[in-house]
C-alpha cells in the first residue's frame, strides 16, 4: 500500500512539476496591436478628396446635384467645396466641432484619418489639384 501511495505521490509530483513549467512570452500572447499611419503629405483634391465627399457626401439627396436643392451645397463643385473649406464650415462640420452641423447627418462620423487629409487640403488653401 505504501508503494501505491508513493507511486501517486511521485507522479502528482512530476505532473505539477511538468505543468508548471509553462514559460510564457508575453509578446506572442498579446501582440502589440498593428501601426496605422495616416498620410497626409500629398493630399490631393482629384485623388484623395473627391473619393471621401464620394463615399460620405456626395450621395443622393445630401451634397450632390439632387440634394443641393435641400442642403444648399453641391460638393461635386470645386467652387462650391472650397466656400465651404475656406470659411471653415466643411473641418467643423466633418469633424463634429460644437456649433458646427455634425456631417454626414444621417450616417456615423467619417475616420479621423478622413477628416486629418480634408483637414490637411483646406490649410494648403484647398488646391484643385
Amino acid at each position: 500500500m505504501k508503494k501505491v501511495v508513493l507511486s501517486i505521490s511521485v507522479l502528482s509530483c512530476i505532473a505539477l512539476g511538468v505543468t508548471g513549467c509553462y514559460n510564457d512570452k508575453y509578446d506572442q500572447l498579446y501582440p502589440a496591436a498593428p501601426v496605422t499611419t495616416c498620410d497626409t503629405t500629398a493630399v490631393s483634391y482629384a485623388t484623395v478628396i473627391v473619393p471621401i465627399l464620394n463615399q460620405s457626401c456626395n450621395i443622393s439627396g445630401c451634397h450632390d446635384p439632387a440634394g443641393a436643392s435641400t442642403s444648399g451645397f453641391d460638393f461635386t463643385v470645386y467652387n462650391t467645396l472650397k466656400r465651404q473649406g475656406t470659411n471653415g464650415n466643411l473641418v467643423g462640420d466633418i469633424s463634429w466641432a460644437s456649433g458646427h452641423n455634425a456631417m454626414p447627418k444621417s450616417g456615423s462620423k467619417i475616420s479621423d484619418c478622413d477628416i486629418n487629409k480634408i483637414t490637411a487640403w483646406v490649410n494648403q488653401g484647398c488646391p484643385n489639384n
